[in-house]
């Protein structure tokens, strides 16, 4: 079973919706945290640790997480979704964007 986990900045907005969006499929576990200290989920050693796939939203998630966490990372794959921070929680837009990028990982 593949473990994903999703990564914006606040863990408020983009990455708990991909969580949601994913968490139905059986097929894989789902996390989902936030790069900045305050974050609703603040990313770890022990959640990077835990991934098979981490997708960032942004490429500032990205070296962010490359830079406070690369012990950790180990084979995980890192992908940038380029999803800027212009969407709500649960926004039909962003549900349509995530399941546009993030579908060609998980066949």
């Amino acid at each position: 079973m593949k473990k994903l986990l999703f990564v914006c900045s606040q863990n408020r907005l983009r990455s708990p919706t991909a969580e949601q969006v994913f968490s139905t499929r059986r097929d894989i576990e789902v996390e989902s945290a936030g790069t900045n200290h305050d974050a609703d989920n603040p990313l770890t050693h022990e959640l990077v640790a835990w991934a098979d796939i981490i997708f960032v939203m942004e490429k500032t998630h990205r070296s962010k997480l490359q830079k406070t966490f690369k012990a950790s990372l180990k084979a995980a794959k890192v992908i940038c979704l380029d999803i800027p921070d212009d969407y709500e929680f649960m926004d039909p837009e962003l549900i349509e964007l995530l399941k546009a990028r993030v579908s060609r990982y998980l066949d």
